[in-house]
């Protein structure tokens, strides 16, 4: 696969954009116990939240203006993912025994009713997705599997063998594609094909494990946020291997959403910030770096080159560096400028041979990337695109909503 990084290049941005902020609605503190995964019910002021306390919550906004639980469901295990049908009020709820169980929500979100069990995995899940449109519950585990269910049955499809713990997941139901995120830093892309499930390829980028994916059904890109501090936009429609690496962030990347109607990507993990990717801007390719035993700008052998230090009669330490514009490789001397590079991905200063670093302008370090506060570490994210509302859920065990439609 063929990687090059991106970013975003100057773009008009309209004045409510440029002003605006993520607005704090309302926090949601449980009690002081971990919350591993929540998500906001479509169309209503309602949240469901999954602990390590072995619960399940039901929030409702009261008239007080305050969340409070409508239903706390004592759970066998802890419950680590979650998943919500609004169309069935179906939800399913992995645990860390690796069990799966579906229950239904009554209309006022005031009582929970078992419906089905899944004997799905023999470790934690991770993420649960539930397809309606196939009637298919997809999950993966520490276990290191994906496993296929029927939500119809209750029985057992199919199933993949991954070699490292399946972290996260993601489904396109029109092709049947299944992405899954491993704890080693690869992507293994899978196909249903009639009664079983094959692997297509596997997208080897990252160097750290991918903790959460997202994907735009309609321009058919993947997006993987990894501990290795970057996300990767990659191109599955074209099919040509091409993919586009977004770096903006300090710490890991836990948290990936994506929002077809604007085109904007949200990233967020230990660094505590919110970071809006603007993907509609023009995207230019960083050259690959190339490979030299002497500085292609002043011609100084690397310190390995032994055999032209020795002709030149002349002991060198130079150390080998890259310029991320032009991807040559340099001697320290002949790349002393750093700049970000926002066109090409870069949002921090990167190295420069002195030749790219003085053709630089104020207009190619503009950027329309925006980055946000969230004041915790962000271990987890949802987006309801019903009311244009985020929720993350934090390392400081509160579960925050906000207000993001006047940054999208």
């Amino acid at each position: 696969v063929f990687f090059f990084c991106t970013k975003m290049a100057t773009a008009s941005v309209s004045s409510t954009r440029a002003r605006g902020n993520p607005v704090l609605l309302n926090k949601l503190e449980s009690a002081g116990h971990t919350v591993n995964q929540a998500l906001i019910i479509p169309h209503e002021d309602a949240v469901v939240t999954a602990g390590e306390d072995k619960s399940v919550r039901v929030w409702l906004l009261r008239e007080s203006g305050e969340y409070w639980p409508s239903i706390c469901q004592t759970t066998p295990s802890a419950a680590s993912s979650l998943a919500y049908s609004g169309e069935t009020r179906r939800l399913f709820i992995g645990f860390s025994s690796g069990a799966i169980t579906e229950f239904s929500l009554t209309e006022d979100f005031n009582r929970m009713s078992l419906r089905r069990n899944y004997s799905a995995h023999v470790s934690r899940v991770n993420q649960i997705i539930f397809s309606l449109e196939h009637e298919w519950v997809l999950s993966v585990g520490r276990d290191k599997c994906l496993q296929w269910h029927s939500g119809e049955s209750g029985h057992r499809l199919g199933g993949h063998q991954a070699k490292a713990w399946c972290l996260s997941l993601q489904f396109d139901a029109e092709s049947k594609h299944i992405f899954v995120g491993d704890f080693s830093g690869m992507i293994h892309v899978l196909k249903i094909d009639e009664n079983s499930i094959n692997e297509v390829t596997t997208l080897k980028g990252h160097s750290g494990s991918i903790r959460s994916l997202a994907w735009d059904p309609e321009k058919r890109l993947l997006f993987s946020g990894s501990f290795d501090e970057t996300i990767i936009v990659w191109d599955i429609g074209s099919q040509k291997g091409t993919a586009f690496e977004l770096s903006g962030h300090l710490n890991h990347v836990r948290a990936v959403c994506y929002i077809p109607s604007s085109r904007r990507l949200l990233s967020s993990g230990d660094d505590r910030k919110l970071v809006v990717w603007n993907l509609e801007t023009p995207k230019k390719e960083t050259p690959a770096w190339t490979e030299s035993d002497i500085c292609e700008k002043c011609g100084a052998a690397f310190f390995w080159n032994i055999k032209e230090m020795w002709s030149r009669k002349k002991i060198q330490l130079n150390r080998q560096h890259h310029c991320r514009s032009c991807g040559l490789a340099a001697c320290d001397k002949c790349s002393k400028q750093s700049s970000c590079l926002p066109s090409m991905g870069f949002e921090y200063p990167v190295r420069l041979c002195n030749d790219c670093g003085d053709k630089l302008t104020e207009e190619d370090r503009k950027t329309t990337t925006r980055f946000f506060d969230m004041k915790h570490e962000v271990l987890y994210m949802y987006y309801d695109p019903t009311k244009g509302h985020l929720l993350t859920v934090g390392s400081d065990k509160i579960v925050k909503l906000w207000d993001v439609k006047s940054i999208l």
